[in-house]
């Protein structure tokens, strides 16, 4: 088949087209308009990460399947009538969302975890080491953002005292808390009320997302991430070297190394697998699925140290695989504990990293797509 993936700017898109030119299929990219549908219509599969309405409107229209895989969650341009297209073939990476969406009746919706391509990762980590390139050595690394720019800060001027009190407190109580959200009962009448007149909420007129979903998620989601991974950074800092790998640093932070950014096929690898101890913390919008980051530590042989996530005890066994943790003290007590036990820890490393390249590949994860379309034509 020609297979055409919509490029944007997201991480793995070279992996999932390296698994689909597996199974003997010709791919190109594409990042143009929504609306060429001459482009669009030379190719038998349109295929985007996460999902795009315009793209599934269009194919829609051409008869094409459209493939989208989540890497994001909630997704939501899918609170959308398009996702009742016929052409769709759904597969979210978070099982929460997953039924979510089956419930709703969406036809052809799928749960599919993410993956990693440790083939691709560990030669490219054998070709650096030859070299005897830079090391990316620290005893503690995090890779990932800090949501030091959210749309909650640029509102909370302007909430009233009793909101940001109110806010505060569940954001400081959903920290301590794990496989539950407390923010789907937060907002009652009264606060959307006073919300809607202070946040700016627009949506076309076949969304049906609300601004409940978008409050939670791109506000008080994102907030609680900058907050809860500041706390962890600077609470391991206090004990540990800690290598913080993001776009720009937050002035809340103490004593911890910023190390600014790291390509993500070519460096980000190397501090996997040079660090001591590789932490993972999942912003709290996805509820029970694995995030990019776990597959792609354990692909690098690297040890992860991560805060659980429901969907966890379905791939890994914790202690034999990974590490996970149910809040900043376990965190810190892992933490030290695994620096001291440096061969336990490169134990549960290899185990990671051989659980991966057996059972989760994305030419594993490319067969599961491929069977479910063709179980769908018959």
């Amino acid at each position: 088949m020609k297979i055409l993936i919509y490029k944007w700017n997201v991480f793995n898109q070279e992996d999932i087209k390296s698994a689909f030119e597996y199974f003997g299929h010709t791919v190109d990219m594409y990042s143009g308009p929504y609306d060429k549908c001459d482009i669009f219509a030379e190719y038998d599969i349109i295929f985007s990460v996460n999902y795009f309405s315009e793209v599934s409107d269009l194919c829609q229209e051409l008869g094409k399947p459209y493939v989208s895989w989540t890497v994001d969650s909630p997704m939501i341009t899918m609170y959308h009538q398009s996702v009742f297209n016929q052409h769709n073939y759904i597969f979210l990476f978070d099982q929460f969302q997953y039924v979510q969406f089956k419930n709703m009746g969406v036809k052809h919706v799928y749960y599919l975890p993410l993956a990693v391509d440790t083939e691709r990762v560990q030669k490219q980590l054998a070709e650096r080491k030859n070299l005897n390139g830079h090391s990316f050595q620290n005893e503690i690394a995090f890779v990932g953002g800090l949501y030091h720019k959210n749309s909650y800060d640029a509102i909370e001027p302007v909430l009233p005292e009793y909101l940001r009190g109110y806010f505060d407190a569940a954001m400081e109580a959903q920290m301590d808390i794990y496989g539950d959200n407390l923010f789907d009962s937060l907002l009652n009448v009264d606060i959307l009320t006073k919300l809607s007149s202070i946040v700016d909420f627009q949506q076309d007129d076949r969304s049906f997302s609300d601004l409940k979903l978008v409050f939670t998620s791109t506000y008080l989601g994102y907030k609680l991430a900058q907050k809860e991974r500041i706390r962890y950074l600077n609470s391991l800092a206090r004990n540990h070297q800690v290598g913080l790998y993001t776009s720009e640093p937050d002035e809340a932070l103490q004593n911890v190394t910023y190390m600014g950014t790291v390509d993500y096929l070519n460096d980000m690898p190397r501090v996997f697998h040079d660090s001591n101890i590789n932490l993972n913390l999942t912003i709290r919008n996805i509820r029970t699925g694995i995030p990019l980051r776990v597959w792609d530590v354990l692909g690098a042989g690297g040890f992860l140290l991560t805060n659980y996530q429901v969907e966890l005890d379905s791939y890994f066994e914790n202690g034999k695989d990974i590490v996970y943790f149910d809040g900043l003290d376990d965190c810190l007590r892992k933490a030290d504990y695994y620096l001291t036990y440096e061969d336990e820890r490169k134990t549960i490393a290899e185990n990671g990293l051989k659980k991966v390249h057996k059972e989760h590949s994305y030419v594993d994860r490319i067969r599961v797509i491929l069977n479910c379309l063709n179980n769908a034509s018959r």
